[in-house]
């Protein structure tokens, strides 16, 4: 969990490397010293969370078997699994130059500051208090710059994208719940097409909590300082690490979807010789 430098001059780098070849930090290392590792571990708890409380506020099936669901969906999901779909297609698509870059980005003081606030505001357990604080801070915040900067933050940071993927993804875990919990059951890519079409109404549910969420996390953070990340998530290396870590994590979290209607078949199936 910290961020790059910003781009030394050209004279301090020649300087540095003056009598010894640095290599180039490896993939790993780059999202070691970036939040999204720290942020990644906390994605099976939440789409697992996600899914549970769909099913309990729809009132189809009793708390128990959602709480069983849960466990099926967390199981489903691996951080490490998550983690290492990043690590490959970082060292695959981003030069040596630009993870040298985002390392260097991660490394000041700016950019752990910003970590720590991604990190706290991405557990589950911060969403309460997102939702609680959010009337309060869009007042705070109307007109002021770091609200006009959201579009901004939008766009480099792909934040509603990502956003929707993941919704897509705990709306798709729970259809596919639903149906291996029903008599009347679905084929995976009908269920896929259905909720896939609905991506645009979804990005405007999605749009004003990532808008809200965006207020939260960046409270403590000034306008200047979020002018830098906003420099870095626009640079060229920035801007090719978010849209792998943003590609990345749809894969790996798209991926398991599909079998957890298999496994909670199996898992509610009673046992063999049962009436």
């Amino acid at each position: 969990m910290k961020r790059l430098a910003l781009v030394k001059p050209v004279l301090v780098v020649a300087m540095l490397g003056v009598g010894s070849a640095q290599a180039a930090p490896d993939a790993a290392s780059v999202l070691e010293a970036s939040p999204i590792d720290d942020i990644v571990e906390q994605y099976p708890a939440m789409l697992s969370q996600g899914i549970r409380e769909g099913l309990k506020q729809r009132g189809q099936v009793p708390p128990m078997v959602a709480d069983t669901v849960g466990y099926v969906v967390s199981s489903s999901f691996s951080a490490d699994k998550i983690e290492q779909q990043i690590i490959t297609d970082l060292q695959a698509q981003l030069t040596d130059e630009q993870l040298q870059a985002v390392s260097e980005w991660y490394q000041t003081p700016v950019a752990r500051k910003i970590s720590s606030a991604e990190i706290a505001a991405s557990a589950p357990e911060a969403w309460p208090q997102i939702q609680a604080s959010a009337p309060e801070l869009n007042r705070k915040y109307k007109g002021t710059p770091k609200a006009e900067m959201f579009d901004r933050f939008d766009r480099a940071a792909r934040a509603t994208e990502s956003a929707v993927d993941t919704t897509i993804a705990v709306q798709l875990g729970l259809a596919t719940a639903m149906s291996a919990l029903s008599s009347e059951s679905m084929h995976y890519e009908q269920l896929e097409r259905r909720i896939e079409n609905q991506r645009g109404m979804l990005r405007g549910v999605v749009g004003q909590q990532v808008y809200d969420s965006y207020l939260y996390t960046y409270d403590k953070v000034s306008a200047q300082e979020l002018t830098l990340y906003l420099d870095f998530l626009e640079s060229p290396a920035g801007k090719q690490f978010s849209q792998v870590v943003t590609s990345s994590i749809q894969q790996a979290i798209m991926e398991p979807v599909e079998s957890i209607g298999r496994q909670i078949s199996r898992f509610m199936a009673p046992p063999a010789g049962s009436e």
